[in-house]
């Protein structure tokens, strides 16, 4: 099994940024592929970003390029979500994700692994 516990978000004004981390546990971190969807109130859990396994590959979803970039630290177990130019659009729970792939499916019901989500609220 794999836990995945995320941190970072909060409330942010229309604009800033936030850094979101998942902190990994229960298998070896650099055999899973990583990444991060999102849930707004009333819509289905979207893909966000995923990076591979050795971090070399990242893919970020196209409404999301430009503000959003995915990176992790294989040494600390992390994945982390840097989000930039931040729109009352981005407000959501943000779920980390794992999966024992090659890289993490973008269709949220074939992932393998996931956190409790942490919260992201943007003002305007």
């Amino acid at each position: 099994q794999v836990q995945l516990v995320e941190s970072g978000g909060g409330l942010v004004q229309a604009g800033g940024s936030l850094r979101l981390s998942c902190a990994a546990s229960g298998r070896a971190f650099g055999r899973l592929a990583m990444g991060w969807f999102r849930q707004a109130p009333g819509k289905e859990r979207e893909f966000a970003a995923r990076i591979s396994q050795s971090g070399t590959s990242t893919y970020i979803a196209d409404s999301l390029k430009g503000r959003f970039t995915i990176s992790r630290d294989n040494a600390k177990n992390t994945v982390y979500l840097q989000m930039n130019n931040l729109k009352p659009e981005d407000t959501a729970v943000y779920y980390c994700a794992a999966d024992g792939r090659l890289l993490l499916p973008t269709t949220s019901s074939s992932v393998d692994y996931w956190g409790q989500g942490t919260q992201v609220t943007v003002s305007s």
